[in-house]
């Protein structure tokens, strides 16, 4: 019972014209029949006075829909004493307003999320107090402490201490970097292992992360609005009617000869085959993990020209994996691989957590270590097999006198140097590997018609174009802060999808055609900035979602070319006269029944 009542509350106009057409039934059942009449009237002068009043707004906007038609059925219905006629037109075309509005509605949210990560507090010294205070009331000059695990509350300069930060969330790079005293740290970013001193150098207003909240609300206050499927055909189907419906009067001198067409020239098929075709396309791409918010949402992304991807979580795997493992002369890989991860066991860095992973899968047996001490922002020293070790930056190895004759790894890549006993016993890079299926998906969106590819992430240049290159991509926007990639979405083909998982992705989510988020992993931000999210870590699902996509509106124009084409032979069969309209929109719905059957094959077959 609660449902049929939220159901009427959510719905009301159709819930409305469904009332009414059963009390009329009842009236008429019980033989009051100029009772039943005017209670029609009642009801569809009820439902037609919201539609004349949205109609008078899309006049003043320049916009002409599919209701000018429909509206002058229900009108001359009315004038000529044909109520069923006119209540059966008000069924169906706040019927499938309703189906349209319910696959607007479907998953949408608020972009809350994005506000509740933002930083709260802040510690800052007076004196040599410390203070916990609003980061609204930072000022700048003030001291801040961060320690480790903590978010940068504003943009700030270092003065004590190193340490590594997370800057994924602004810049999208997966490796976290090390920051020392003189350096800058952006809001939003993340305090791995070190306590630090900071001076604030911008307000909470001015610094980073606020200024990634501004771009979404500005993003998504200017997104351009995306027209209806019906809308393009309901012009000429509405002129072709008229015509036929006028030139049937003007013949047989009979005005009733105009509303037997229009009856039939409702646009019902119209109003309902997208709506339908859609919520079934939705339903499809859900049962894959593809969650598509809005009907608009989908029919973007079956017109979609351009494909950009972030790149680290996107194209990458996000994770780091050890790339490489060179020895020096009296060590085996094993055996620095051996030692770095009974060592890198105890730390919760992400290059230690590779490091291990690797050990592990190459199943090395992890020894016993002694004296374990993490060095902030630098690596870690204990002793293995009563041998002291090292392993961690290079930097490291030389403030223990230790000479690294190995050059810096590239720039895709990063590295963990191991001393044994005062010794340089070798290094081991890692990587952030091109996601299995990322040039499958790649092919795919091509056999799609996609044609235009490019990546915009906040990587480095040359870690950038090497995942690109083995992902098939030529276009590459590198180290780009979330403005920069707004302006690389603006300058793409349109209309451009978007496919990224992280916070700094949100703004270009919401900006972009339509904004796909990966967000079995991503961010909380990410998936209520975008439109479409992939809730299984699988890339190809945004190729799925295209197939799917496509079809769903090939099957929805296909619907609605059936329902014209039966609409207009109907119009030329009743411009005889030798068929009353309540038959005319009898018949009418059998189309309706046609149009709808075949729109739900959006929610079967191929993807």
């Amino acid at each position: 019972m609660r449902g049929i009542v939220g159901f009427f509350k959510e719905y009301k106009l159709f819930g409305g014209a469904l009332l009414g057409a059963l009390a009329g039934l009842l009236a008429t059942f019980l033989g009051y029949d100029t009772a039943a009449h005017w209670l029609l009237s009642l009801v569809v002068v009820a439902e037609l006075m919201p539609l004349m009043a949205g109609m008078w707004h899309d006049f003043r906007s320049g916009k002409y829909g599919i209701d000018i038609l429909a509206a002058s059925a229900i009108i001359t219905s009315l004038l000529l004493r044909e109520y069923w006629a006119a209540i059966v037109i008000v069924l169906m075309l706040t019927g499938g307003e309703s189906l349209e509005d319910y696959a607007d509605r479907r998953a949408s949210k608020e972009l809350e999320s994005l506000l509740t990560l933002a930083p709260q507090k802040a510690h800052v010294l007076r004196g040599r107090k410390e203070v916990d205070l609003r980061v609204a009331e930072v000022k700048v000059g003030d001291k801040i402490i961060i320690r480790p695990g903590e978010i940068v509350p504003v943009d700030a300069a270092i003065l004590e201490g190193t340490a590594d930060f997370n800057e994924s969330s602004l810049t999208g790079e997966s490796l976290p970097l090390s920051r020392t005293i003189g350096e800058q740290i952006m809001s939003g970013s993340i305090n791995t292992d070190g306590l630090i001193v900071a001076r604030a150098v911008r307000t909470a207003n001015e610094s980073q992360y606020e200024q990634i909240i501004k771009l979404v609300q500005s993003a998504s206050s200017n997104q351009t609005p995306f027209v209806r499927l019906a809308d393009r055909y309901s012009v000429p189907f509405t002129i072709i009617s008229f015509v036929i419906a006028a030139a049937a009067w003007v013949i047989s001198g009979d005005s009733l000869r105009f509303l037997e067409v229009l009856v039939v020239a409702t646009p019902c098929p119209l109003i309902l085959a997208a709506p339908i075709a859609v919520i079934s396309g939705m339903s499809r791409a859900a049962k894959q993990g593809i969650i598509i918010k809005t009907g608009s949402a989908l029919e973007r992304l079956a017109a979609a020209r351009t494909f950009a991807f972030d790149k680290t979580g996107t194209l990458t795997t996000g994770e780091l994996t050890v790339a490489t493992i060179k020895a020096q002369k009296g060590f085996t890989s094993d055996e620095i691989l051996g030692i770095a991860a009974s060592l890198e066991q105890h730390s919760n860095h992400v290059v230690a957590a590779a490091i291990v992973r690797a050990a592990k899968k190459r199943s090395l047996k992890l020894a016993k270590t002694k004296q374990v001490r993490e060095i902030s922002g630098k690596g870690v020293r204990g002793t293995v097999h009563a041998k002291e070790a090292l392993v961690g930056r290079q930097t490291l190895l030389e403030e223990h006198g230790i000479a690294v004759s190995h050059k810096p790894p590239g720039g895709d890549k990063t590295a963990a140097y191991v001393a044994v006993n005062g010794t340089f016993a070798g290094v081991i890079t890692l990587t952030d590997t091109l996601r299995q299926e990322a040039t499958a998906t790649i092919k795919q969106l091509e056999r799609l018609g996609i044609k235009n590819f490019s990546m915009i992430t906040g990587d480095g240049y040359q870690a950038a174009h090497h995942i690109a290159q083995q992902a098939g991509i030529s276009d590459v926007t590198a180290e780009a802060l979330p403005a920069d990639k707004l302006k690389a979405i603006e300058q793409a083909q349109q209309p451009v999808a978007f496919v990224g998982d992280g916070v700094n992705d949100a703004p270009v989510l919401t900006a972009s055609s339509v904004g796909i988020a990966l967000g079995a992993r991503g961010s909380t931000a990410a998936s209520d900035a975008a439109d479409i999210v992939i809730m299984q870590d699988n890339l190809e699902r945004v190729s799925d979602g295209v197939a799917i996509a496509k079809r769903t509106f090939s099957i929805a124009r296909q619907s609605i070319f059936i329902g014209i084409g039966l609409s207009v032979a109907l119009m030329a069969v009743f411009a005889t006269g030798k068929f009353k309209p309540i038959y005319g929109a009898a018949i009418q719905e059998v189309v309706d029944v046609v149009v709808i059957f075949n729109a739900l094959r959006a929610h079967i077959g191929r993807k």
